[in-house]
């Protein structure tokens, strides 16, 4: 089969831009290196729907930013991720930062915000009392908010699926070539795709794609950020998401009420060589603590549950490239997709979609299929099975999971939120295993924690051999 179009990268520009594809009467293949959708950049994402007021509005960022924020009221509607709608606080604690504020405040009005609200103390503590006293100032962004990255990227695959896109798991594309009008695509294991146009929707690894399709030579910088999250019970979980004054590099060290219920502190943002370097540091938690402290009453880290660390592709412009490429035909660029990346997805989705047209694909749309979300059945008694305590997830919600293609330890647990709790999957993980091993007839020796080498268990304990 020759599909119309090859997206190469199934995080959320990749899933956006083939959500937006099958609405359409097109042919188009989803084609991810890892075991899952949402396995690279997207997973690690601090999952901020940006307010549009840190960049200029001469950016391509800027631009999609603010279209894509305008898009998650619709998207969550249709789709059914989770999204906590609840606004974003910029906190100034000198007269200094205060200025610096009401910079920010009028690039947003610049760039077409609406509802901003520069506010002074007593109405900063009245939207947020745990707020440290020493806060002098800030301005309030209502239409930003949360979502989970993964579960959100996880939606737009399902619901593409639904409405004929195919998907392509463990295929990492290590040559591409064009041909008389059509690409042939080549994967490490031997397997091509051939398609009539290719979006590079890499990544981290959207340099190295158009290295070996030919196209424009850039470099990709990755920009490590940690992040620490903290129980559901933490005494700092703000009502908003909390933004001090940020920096050159960085919109700085946030307060986030994820929309799971937790509160992460973080990120980082540090430029490292590696792109598999997801590593934290107890000395970055000693100083993220610091900071969040000093903007927000009630830290401890008694309450911390877990660390990671995400990779930002970083382009040196620190703007989004996203144009056709002017070396190869029939090729997309999707590169140096940095924050605020995840809030303009879906408008890069829509903006890849009218680069193709203009590029020549024909499009006619056609009436996309709602996925149907899974119903409780009170006459399934998995349904009263808890398998995780923490998050409260059953057993029919893992099955869910599974019958829906996820099949690895961190798809169960992204789809579903279980082992996301206190214990970290201490007491559920076992069950879990049992489950997947169940439903998919393969032995438990065979699952992995996220695709490849990954392996849950190596092997018995009794089959070891024991050497004098």
């Amino acid at each position: 089969m020759i599909y119309d179009t090859a997206i190469i990268g199934a995080g959320a520009c990749g899933a956006a831009t083939a959500w937006q594809l099958s609405h359409t009467e097109s042919k188009t293949i989803l084609l991810e290196k890892e075991t899952d959708a949402a396995f690279g950049v997207s997973k690690a994402n601090s999952g901020i729907v940006h307010g549009g007021f840190h960049h200029p509005s001469d950016t391509l960022k800027t631009k999609l930013e603010l279209r894509g924020n305008k898009l998650f009221d619709v998207l969550h509607e249709e789709l059914g991720f989770p999204y906590h709608k609840c606004g974003i606080l910029v906190a100034a604690y000198s007269e200094e930062q205060m200025e610096t504020v009401k910079k920010l405040y009028q690039r947003g009005l610049d760039n077409g915000v609406t509802n901003l609200e520069l506010c002074d103390r007593a109405r900063m503590l009245e939207l947020e009392p745990k707020l440290n006293d020493a806060v002098c100032g800030g301005f309030f962004a209502p239409d930003g908010g949360t979502i989970e990255p993964y579960g959100y990227v996880f939606s737009l695959v399902e619901s593409a699926i639904k409405n004929g896109v195919d998907v392509s798991y463990n295929f990492k594309v290590c040559n591409g070539k064009y041909e008389n009008g059509v690409w042939t695509l080549t994967s490490a294991d031997g397997r091509t795709v051939q398609a009539k146009y290719v979006v590079n929707a890499a990544g981290l690894y959207a340099d190295e794609i158009s290295r070996v399709c030919g196209g424009e030579e850039f470099r990709i910088i990755p920009r490590k950020g940690e992040e620490y999250l903290l129980d559901k019970t933490c005494a700092c979980r703000p009502e908003h998401v909390l933004f001090p004054v940020p920096t050159k590099h960085s919109k700085g060290v946030l307060v986030i009420p994820t929309a799971g219920g937790t509160t992460m502190i973080g990120p980082t943002a540090d430029p490292v060589e590696s792109k598999d370097d997801t590593e934290t540091t107890s000395s970055h938690l000693k100083r993220i603590a610091g900071l969040v402290s000093d903007m927000i009453n009630g830290v401890s880290l008694r309450d911390l549950i877990t660390s990671f660390a995400g990779l930002r592709p970083v382009l040196e412009t620190e703007d989004f490239y996203i144009e056709p490429s002017k070396r190869i035909p029939a090729f997309i660029q999707v590169a140096g997709i940095q924050s605020p990346g995840l809030t303009a997805s879906p408008a890069i989705g829509e903006y890849v979609v009218e680069l193709l047209k203009k590029e020549g694909l024909e499009l006619k749309a056609k009436t996309a299929e709602r996925v149907k979300n899974y119903k409780i059945d009170p006459a399934d008694p998995a349904w009263n099975r808890i398998v995780c305590r923490c998050e409260k997830i059953s057993e029919a919600e893992i099955v869910e999971a599974i019958r829906k293609g996820h099949t690895t330890v961190d798809g169960i647990k992204f789809h579903t939120r279980s082992g996301m709790g206190r214990c970290q999957g201490g007491f559920c993980a076992v069950e879990i295993l049992k489950i997947i091993s169940r439903e998919t007839g393969m032995s438990v020796e065979e699952l992995t924690k996220r695709g490849g080498g990954s392996r849950i268990i190596a092997g018995k304990l009794g089959s070891l051999e024991v050497k004098a």
